[in-house]
């Protein structure tokens, strides 16, 4: 069983420190939240974790399959069987999504095997055919252009779909939430519930309740000022949408520190 082992994790952007010794595990099989109010560093925790290069990691280990993936660049780790599900996926015009996927999930065969010729297109499009059909999408989606004049829940689900194909066994998911409405949540929600079993963990990032009304976590923590403050089960979500976040920073700004 592979397993996403964060320690005492520090990083800046642009000079400011904003993880400041984060401390974390994900198993496989696993399904975290990680809930904050704005600007504690939830979505640079993910953006750290994939090696996006605006982000400096200042101290601290990140280890996935006996390695420290700090030392790897982003396809490197996602080739390793990690996943970040963006939080605002960019348009590509011109590229099909299917194009998109087969490029991608190709790249990832040659890494592996240089003499790799790459999945064959009958192949492929029957694998891709039974992705969509799991996650209940119109197949009329793949010949669209990735992102192009998508709305907020398409974007979502061709993000959650691209997790299908890559079969990650760790998947981040940033705010996946973000400007969705109910339905759209929930149809989105229900993608990821499809994928997720033994052999995927998850790492949902959220501001709110609704998502985990639908993804069900068995583990939620809540981040404050680049730090895990708080862990607990999905009740831990339940209080905070009873209460809000002050009664966490009311115990934590003093300078008290926990997990």
């Amino acid at each position: 069983m592979s397993e996403l082992v964060v320690k005492n994790l520090h990083a800046s952007i642009e000079g400011k420190e904003i993880l400041k010794g984060l401390d974390l595990t994900v198993r496989q099989g696993e399904v975290h939240a990680i809930m904050g109010p704005n600007a504690t560093g939830k979505s640079t925790l993910a953006y750290t974790l994939m090696g996006h290069p605006n982000y400096r990691v200042t101290g601290g280990e990140v280890w996935f399959k006996g390695q420290n993936i700090l030392e790897l660049e982003a396809d490197e780790r996602s080739r390793l069987g990690l996943f970040l599900a963006f939080q605002y996926p960019v348009a590509i015009p011109g590229v099909s999504v299917a194009n998109f996927l087969r490029t991608a999930l190709n790249a990832r065969r040659r890494a592996t095997n240089p003499e790799d010729k790459g999945m064959p297109i009958p192949e492929f499009r029957k694998m891709l055919k039974e992705k969509m059909e799991l996650l209940k999408m119109d197949s009329a989606f793949a010949g669209r252009y990735l992102n192009d004049g998508f709305s907020g829940g398409e974007k979502k689900r061709a993000e959650i779909l691209q997790m299908a194909t890559l079969k990650p066994e760790i998947a981040i998911l940033d705010e996946t939430d973000s400007g969705l409405d109910i339905d759209a949540l929930r149809i989105v929600a229900e993608g990821v519930n499809a994928l997720t079993g033994p052999n995927l963990g998850a790492l949902v990032i959220t501001h709110y309740q609704r998502l985990l009304n639908y993804i069900k976590p068995q583990f939620v923590h809540i981040m404050l000022d680049g730090r895990i403050v708080e862990s607990g089960g999905a009740d831990l979500a339940l209080h905070l949408e009873e209460q809000g976040y002050d009664w966490v920073r009311e115990k934590y700004e003093n300078g008290e520190s926990g997990k």
